[in-house]
């Protein structure tokens, strides 16, 4: 570095570099981009760094940097003082734990952004960085935070994105914030935040992004909040928020988002949603709404996600629902509603989950409702009007013999799921050709790839229309590989869920056979669990095991015709970029025909996390996924794979677990998540306690001691909530 005095910009980004970052850097003296995020590199971030007095743009972010042992002071930051000229500064991704220093107000007045997410920090946000007169992006979200947020935030007159979510800030929402004219995203999300949210937060006409979600917010939902109408995403659930008056959001115009569950709203929904054209995603569930659905929700035809369960609703599902052609998830389940479940549209698409425990609602058998009875009033009204008319007898045995063909047959179809062939469904998605997904993933280059499996490879790749996408290549000369295409292409084309990857097309050809899927920007839970550079809370870990169990139970009994998808594991399973967890790889996948409880097979799955029936006999059921799952939550919450060298026949990784519960989980659990000086380590250590007892539970060499998948969710949920109530109230 001593040869190259007047470089101006030096980045190294993702290059696998280790080691401290040299302080021959410091000797560059006219840098002005200094990037060396995504490497390797560890120790302490020199404090020569100050010496680039030219510097402009600093990312170091995604190492295993960490602070001074001692003291955990960012000395870094006061030596950073001394670069006038910076505007950017990203650290996330570090370790480097501590406090932030007072003197990060004397940083340069042009800093236009902040990033320190996920570098578990602590202690309070200090006052001072109010003094940070140009920043636009603030971004302290996944640390531990605590205190409340500081008044001198207020100043920050330029700020266009505040990220505090998933700390442990206190106190109410500080009303400064309503100064902020520019803001543009505000996100606090899961904290421990109480009082209301003020009325001036109609002001904040840039609003964008609104996130208070998960906190303990309380009062009305202010009727300003209605007049943001260039807002896009709004989330208020899980707090404690009601409603005096109604809400009345039909002028959200630009809304795509809105999710106001897990609070204490009552009354109606108001029909003035109906006019929300752009919204893709409502969730009402678990408040105390009333009366009926409204009709006008017909109108939402860009709606993907409703759901509307565990509320008191009463009447019927609006037949206009069925208008809503992109509609993908829908729930109704746990309200008193009666009458029939439309049977167009979406509807054919969705199982006796969505509709279960209500008062009255009939439909078809496999809705698991009573039948409707307007068919049986139809036909005895045509019985009654031959015999009125002298119809002889024997031409009622002919109707009545006709009416049983009729009704059977109309049996025969609900109970069974309808079936496309192959040209139809692919008139549905768009085309593409090999050529195009070629240039997608620049001709397949190495750089491009983001894993391979067992019958090919997968790709990052990039549309012509701009999507993002990933593109698995199957490597037919591998033996299976064409059926492994047909079964995955099957499964995802028919089962659609929230939490299982979605396709977007395919491409094949005798030479060529590949499937576009949703690219999922977090990667696997495999990257998440073993990779030095990244970390999940204990929080986080279960909210993606409860969306793997959601999975399962919707593959399981989300259909007529189960599906087994016989190989989960941790690269199976991939994040979203809100982190929210997808099932994906069906290669192997089964399908249990009706009647069936098992089957046997010579496919194979992986080993470790094989259930032990499938591994010895080949048979495969339901509770092979339901092993494999168990296995799966104890890698989640002890960053052991149950391969590891240290188990053995002898001792296996639930074996482990087993002994490990009778003397305390601290010699198990991942000391990400639990030490003995965290503040909450009893809470914790129950928590993960009852974790692995489920573990365990699902994961008995014998199948019909296994549990039900649905029972699972259920009882994950539990344990979840137990969590957050305890953490509240230590």
């Amino acid at each position: 570095m001593t040869n190259i005095p007047k470089l101006e910009k030096l980045t190294l980004r993702a290059n696998k570099l280790s080691g401290n970052i040299p302080n021959s850097i410091s000797n560059v003296s006219m840098l002005k981009v200094l990037d060396l995020q995504q490497n390797f590199f560890s120790g302490p971030i020199p404090d020569t760094l100050g010496n680039l007095r030219h510097l402009q743009w600093l990312n170091i972010g995604f190492n295993n940097l960490t602070t001074e042992s001692a003291t955990h002071e960012w000395t870094f930051l006061s030596s950073l003082a001394n670069c006038r000229n910076l505007t950017y500064i990203g650290v996330s991704g570090n370790p480097l734990k501590g406090f932030l220093p007072t003197y990060i107000g004397n940083l340069s007045s042009t800093l236009q952004n902040f990033l320190a997410y996920n570098c578990k920090l602590k202690g309070n946000i200090p006052m001072e960085i109010g003094n940070l007169s140009s920043i636009l992006f603030l971004q302290l979200g996944s640390n531990q935070l605590s205190g409340s947020i500081p008044t001198s935030i207020g100043r920050l007159r330029n700020l266009q994105a505040l990220r505090l979510s998933s700390n442990k800030l206190r106190g109410p929402i500080s009303q400064s914030i309503c100064g902020l004219g520019r803001l543009y995203a505000l996100t606090l999300l899961m904290n421990r935040l109480h009082g209301p949210i003020h009325i001036c937060f109609g002001n904040l006409t840039s609003l964008r992004y609104l996130g208070l979600a998960s906190n303990r917010l309380t009062s009305p939902i202010p009727s300003t909040l209605w007049n943001l109408k260039d807002i896009l995403i709004l989330d208020l659930s899980s707090n404690y928020f009601n409603n005096s008056h109604a809400l009345d959001v039909g002028v959200l115009r630009s809304l795509l988002k809105l999710n106001l569950s897990r609070n204490l709203l009552t009354g109606d929904i108001s029909s003035s949603i109906g006019g929300l054209l752009t919204l893709a995603s409502l969730d009402l569930s678990n408040n105390k709404l009333h009366g009926h659905i409204p009709q006008s929700l017909g109108g939402l035809i860009s709606l993907e996600f409703l759901n509307l369960s565990h509320n008191n609703l009463s009447g019927t599902i609006p037949m206009s629902l069925e208008k809503l052609s992109y509609l993908k998830y829908f729930n109704v389940s746990f309200n008193r509603l009666e009458g029939e479940i439309p049977d167009n549209g979406c509807f054919p698409n969705f199982s006796s989950t969505s509709f279960m425990n209500n008062y009255a609602l009939c439909g078809q058998p496999r809705l698991l409702v009573s039948p409707c009875k307007k068919n049986i009033h139809k036909n005895s009204k045509k019985i009654l009007h031959a015999l009125r008319y002298g119809l002889p007898a024997f031409g009622i045995v002919i109707v009545l013999i006709v009416l049983t063909i009729m009704y059977r047959k109309r049996q025969s179809r609900s109970t069974t799921l309808p079936i496309q062939d192959d040209s139809s469904i692919l008139n549905t998605w768009r085309r593409i050709s090999r050529a195009e997904l070629s240039q997608a993933a620049n001709e397949f280059e190495e750089s491009n790839l983001l894993g391979s499996g067992s019958f090919g490879y997968v790709y990052r790749g990039r549309l012509s229309d701009g999507m993002e996408v990933a593109i698995k290549v199957f490597n037919l000369q591998i033996e299976g590989a064409f059926r492994s295409f047909d079964i995955e292409c099957e499964a995802l084309r028919n089962i659609i869920h929230r939490n299982l990857v979605k396709i977007v097309t395919c491409c094949s050809n005798v030479e060529f056979k590949a499937l576009v899927l949703d690219f999922m920007s977090n990667g696997s839970l495999e990257k998440w669990l073993h990779s030095e550079n990244c970390s999940l809370d204990i929080l986080q870990r279960m909210n993606i095991m409860i969306d793997v169990a959601t999975a399962l139970e919707h593959l399981h009994t989300g259909h007529p015709t189960p599906v087994i998808h016989c190989d989960l594991k941790p690269s199976n399973i991939l994040l979203d970029e809100d982190m929210v967890a997808h099932v994906g790889d069906f290669g192997i996948a089964k399908l249990l025909g009706e009647g069936d409880v098992m089957r046997q097979t010579v496919t194979l799955a992986t080993i470790g996390y094989m259930a032990p029936e499938f591994g010895s006999a080949g048979i495969v059921s339901i509770k092979c996924d339901v092993y494999s799952y168990g296995i799966v939550l104890i890698e989640t919450f002890t960053k052991k794979r149950p391969t590891d060298e240290f188990f053995t026949d002898e001792m296996t990784m639930r074996d482990w677990v087993k002994r490990s519960l009778c003397r305390g989980l601290i010699d198990i659990a991942d000391a990400n998540i639990l030490r003995r000086e965290d503040e909450y380590f009893v809470v914790k250590a129950n928590c993960i306690a009852s974790i692995m007892d489920l573990a365990l539970g699902c994961s008995t060499d014998s199948p019909e001691e296994r549990k039900d998948m649905k029972d699972v969710v259920v009882e994950l949920k539990k344990i979840k909530q137990r969590f957050l109530n305890d953490i509240g109230h230590v």
